[in-house]
């Protein structure tokens, strides 16, 4: 009798030889949750127990994938300008840098001295990227040229270290990247128009619109911080129209089904909670209030529950070929 013949075992793979960047992406959307629950102790009296909580689940998570994507980047460092080529993996390396810049946020209570490292090695990380994105749409072919909500994270996403710069009293950087920010996020909106005007967005890019949320929020966020009242109020009702033409069309948003891409919904939705329910702490009507507390609600029941199906793909092995990441 001859033996049973088994087919051979596949061949082991070394471990993150191929970590996906699009998992900063939910993971962003998580520390901007954090800072959300941070704004409701003032709109609604609520203590910060609930947000030290996310901050430190967050930045543990972070600081692991952190450590599986630069164990890729250290083998082959060539990987990383791979990744920053195709759209799902620029989004995530710049939400890998700007997650770093919310972390600081939640270490200033800890050690500002630390909270300050923090944000500059961030800060640094997101201008390398810059750096890299500027050079790769220079030398790229014609389509790697054309505008997309990505813009706003790598160009327009250095507007998020003043949220842990201004009580780290970075004034002067903080200023600088205010008027900087809104000059550039002008630019992509008004590009995007004129882009989406000519063409029809395929379904499985339409999560990446709900970005064009996220600095309308954000710039809000940081003029009140600065004291520019008047123009803090200007963009929170900008904030509150790109949010209604968004939640206006949601079967057609999501009409390819669930996707990596999903981490977009993330942090504009926590973005945009935070600033309305600032708007409605410094008085300026309790409807801002309401609207921040349910758009808390919504973020603390949907971030999550993206960021556990994002990392159910990639515990299959699926998310790396679904955002087309690099190999070692």
């Amino acid at each position: 009798m001859q033996p049973p013949k088994f087919p051979p075992a596949p061949q082991k793979t070394r471990l993150w030889t191929r970590t996906p960047p699009a998992l900063f992406t939910p993971v962003f959307g998580l520390f901007g949750l954090a800072v959300a629950w941070r704004r409701a102790g003032d709109a609604f009296s609520v203590g910060d127990g609930v947000s030290d909580l996310l901050f430190g689940a967050v930045t543990l998570l972070y600081l692991f994938l952190l450590v599986a994507y630069f164990a890729k980047v250290v083998r082959r460092p060539a990987t990383y300008v791979e990744d920053a080529k195709i759209l799902p993996g620029r989004g995530g390396l710049a939400a890998m840098s700007l997650s770093g810049m919310l972390m600081a946020l939640g270490l200033i209570h800890w050690s500002q001295a630390l909270a300050a490292t923090v944000l500059a090695i961030a800060v640094i990380m997101h201008a390398v990227l810059f750096v890299t994105v500027v050079y790769l749409i220079a030398t790229g072919p014609r389509e790697a040229k054309s505008v997309t909500p990505i813009w706003h994270l790598t160009f327009v996403g250095f507007i998020i270290s003043p949220i842990a710069g201004m009580p780290l009293g970075w004034t002067t950087w903080s200023l600088v990247v205010f008027w900087a920010s809104l000059a550039i996020a002008a630019f992509v909106w008004g590009a995007s128009a004129a882009q989406y005007a000519r063409q029809r967005v395929p379904a499985p890019l339409r999560p990446l619109l709900a970005i064009h949320l996220a600095p309308a929020a954000v710039l809000g966020t940081v003029a009140l911080l600065l004291g520019y009242q008047t123009l803090a109020l200007v963009l929170g009702l900008v904030s509150t129209l790109i949010f209604a033409a968004l939640i206006l069309r949601p079967f057609w948003m999501a009409e390819s089904g669930f996707s990596p891409l999903w981490g977009a919904f993330t942090f504009p939705l926590a973005a945009f909670a935070s600033l309305m329910m600032l708007l409605g702490s410094a008085g300026y009507s309790e409807v801002f209030r309401y609207i921040g507390g349910a758009a808390l609600v919504a973020a603390t029941l949907a971030i999550p529950v993206i960021m556990w199906k994002v990392n159910q793909l990639w515990a299959k092995g699926m998310l790396a070929v679904k955002t087309n990441a690099s190999q070692v």
